[in-house]
């Protein structure tokens, strides 16, 4: 079986494996106040032209969207989102579990706008009993979106400026951030990011670590007492040394961005060359989150060999699916996976 379903189906990056056999007999101090994670906090301030930020380990996205957020809100606070953001639907509710509401807005692409936001933030002080409902604090944004759309600077900028103006907080989910920089369409750099929001993570999961992402928090009210969260939520891991050797050795040598260029440019080849068959997409994504629309009976046969994710029904006979390549994908399971559907998509038109 050769599998297109996720981008977290391998373990990890070789370089990462080496620098923990390397390391394994060390002793060094436990949650995070090693060496390894304040020189891979360095390396990161340093990536993102940030020098003040705080920079913490945590080990999954869930729990560090759930830490981020419950940490900045207080009880009666709620967070905006896209109605297809991932704290909305692929996260059991755990933030809805902690007493903080999601605020969805519809969205066509998986994209909040500067325009929805302030709109939504002034509609609820201008109800005359905004005072009953969850008051909006915070914007929750991927990037890449659960659609694997991206946002341009242009846009990221719109939404911090209103986010300052309504004195809420702005908050990036990069889980799959290095896919999203590497598209051929982003403009944006880790310090373009790091400038236009209060607070994001850089992912370490779905990007060649074993497990781990990196929080960035530039909002100093948000950097105030951090730990505390970490800790109560369950986050602070014990022997955070591996969470900080990982992170150094995934940027070293440009190893992040050279992974993640190898996830970017095996996607755009499957949407190029399923393109040219005239398989049309349940949207346009420009990162490694692809979504062909193919009919059901070529799907049935594709599954037998290749796993993928359902996406949404489109007629009677054709259904969307989600293909994800990753720092580990092989062009040759690439090249296998075209000439499938091409093989099938021909038997179906004799």
């Amino acid at each position: 079986m050769i599998r297109f379903n996720s981008d977290y189906t391998e373990g990890c990056h070789p370089a990462i494996l080496e620098r923990l056999a390397e390391t394994n007999f060390e002793q060094t101090p436990g949650y995070g106040e090693d060496v390894y994670c304040a020189a891979a906090a360095e390396k990161i301030r340093e990536l993102c032209a940030a020098p003040d930020a705080a920079v913490h380990f945590l080990v999954g996205g869930t729990q560090t969207n759930v830490t981020v957020i419950s940490a900045a809100l207080r009880h009666y606070q709620g967070v905006i989102t896209a109605a297809s953001g991932h704290i909305n639907i692929h996260e059991t509710g755990a933030l809805e579990a902690c007493g903080h509401k999601c605020l969805a807005i519809e969205t066509p692409d998986g994209k909040l706008t500067a325009e929805q936001v302030a709109a939504y933030v002034d509609a609820h002080y201008a109800d005359e009993s905004f005072e009953h409902m969850a008051q909006p604090k915070m914007v929750y944004l991927s990037n890449p979106t659960e659609l694997g759309t991206i946002y341009k600077k242009e846009e990221l900028a719109a939404l911090y400026r209103v986010c300052k103006e309504r004195d809420i907080y702005l908050f990036l989910d990069g889980a799959r951030l290095g896919y999203g920089l590497a598209s051929r369409e982003n403009d944006m750099t880790f310090a373009d990011i790091a400038a236009l929001t209060d607070v994001f993570y850089i992912g370490g999961t779905k990007v060649g670590a074993l497990f781990g992402e990196a929080v960035v928090i530039t909002d100093e009210k948000l950097k105030q007492d951090f730990r505390y969260n970490i800790k109560q939520r369950g986050g602070m891991l014990a022997k955070g040394r591996l969470l900080g050797i990982q992170f150094l050795a995934l940027f070293e040598e440009n190893r992040y961005q050279e992974i993640s260029a190898h996830a970017a440019r095996l996607a755009e080849k499957l949407k190029d060359e399923l393109i040219k068959m005239n398989v049309t997409f349940y949207i346009d994504s420009p990162t490694n989150q692809q979504f062909p629309v193919l009919p059901d009976a070529v799907l049935s046969k594709l599954s037998e060999n290749y796993a993928f994710a359902y996406q949404a029904r489109v007629d009677e006979t054709r259904s969307a699916v989600r293909l994800c390549t990753c720092w580990a994908t092989r062009e040759e399971h690439v090249d296998a996976l075209l000439g499938d559907i091409r093989r099938l998509l021909d038997t179906e038109e004799e």
